[in-house]
């Protein structure tokens, strides 16, 4: 098992995200945005730069964290399909140069004013087969996370996408299923439970996403992990008792979240700060939930 994070919420620049890692003494980052472009659209250049900085730092990526078929985009556009091909095609061969074997993906959006049984499933599924195959091809693991979009809206979900995508597996991310409704469930859905979600689908869970917060008045409200209603210590403490040997993932979200324009840009000082904190807690949560399990 080994620790990373999406050291975007540590620094805009990977100077910054690199320092913050190797201050928790980790080798690895989960990247997803350097000076606020996602990996896979930073130019030629900036790619090269990066990719020499990560070299000579010793540092390594784990993961891209994508935006390939994500929230922001919708399964009735071609021309979101079109850009998620793009984003694939330019992923691969960078993922390839640094040596990262995973990659984030999503399944768009949710459509709207329209039930679970009008989202356009079949399209969905046929499209994720495109670009699962493409990164498969290459001998790249894509990884869908329970995140706001179609999949995401329930267990059954995601385990129905698993059937219909043939080779894809699961980043869980603990916080998610507290801010997101449960299609399982009747009108008026309820939020989502992080347990019963990650119990139905663990035996799928290929990587850990690390978040947590409380669903307060209409609203998430972010904490350090195990401190909000994510089940995260009950999750990490099952991961251990089986074994689990891949990565876990902080995804903090305290300092800066980094797709929510409300923000802004925060104080550089507060995120690093608030990055190693979380981590240094995360470690404190896993030592104890080893301890516990004898391991």
């Amino acid at each position: 098992m080994y620790l990373t994070g999406f050291a975007d919420e540590a620094a805009r620049d990977l100077a910054g995200q690199i320092a913050a890692t190797k201050e928790l003494g980790w080798s690895n980052i989960e990247s997803r945005c350097i000076d606020g472009v996602n990996i896979h659209d930073l130019s030629d250049e900036a790619f090269d730069r990066a990719a020499a900085a990560l070299d000579e730092a010793g540092v390594r990526v784990n993961c891209f964290g994508s935006a390939i078929a994500n929230w922001g985009k919708s399964i009735e556009s071609d021309a979101d399909f079109e850009k998620d091909l793009e984003q694939t095609r330019r992923a691969i061969p960078r993922m390839k140069r640094l040596g990262t074997k995973m990659i984030r993906i999503m399944s768009w959006k949710v459509l709207e004013g329209r039930p679970p049984e009008d989202q356009m499933r079949e399209r969905r599924w046929e499209r994720l087969k495109t670009i699962v195959g493409l990164f498969l091809d290459a001998g790249l693991q894509p990884l869908h996370e329970n995140c706001m979009n179609y999949a995401g809206r329930g267990w059954s979900y995601t385990l129905d996408m698993l059937d219909s995508v043939p080779g894809l597996k699961l980043v869980f991310d603990t916080g998610n299923p507290v801010m997101l409704p449960d299609w399982t469930k009747p009108e008026p859905w309820p939020r989502q439970s992080s347990w019963e979600f990650y119990d139905a689908v663990k035996d799928h869970v290929a990587y850990v996403h690390i978040k947590d917060g409380n669903w307060i008045d209409g609203g998430m409200h972010y904490t350090y992990a195990g401190e909000g209603q994510g089940d995260v210590k009950r999750i990490v403490a099952d991961l251990v008792k089986r074994g689990y040997d891949g990565g876990i993932s902080m995804e903090p979200h305290l300092a800066a979240i980094f797709h929510d324009p409300v923000t802004g840009l925060p104080d550089p000082v507060k995120m690093h700060d608030t990055y190693v904190e979380y981590g240094r807690r995360f470690e404190k949560l896993l030592a104890e939930a080893r301890a516990a399990a004898g391991a």
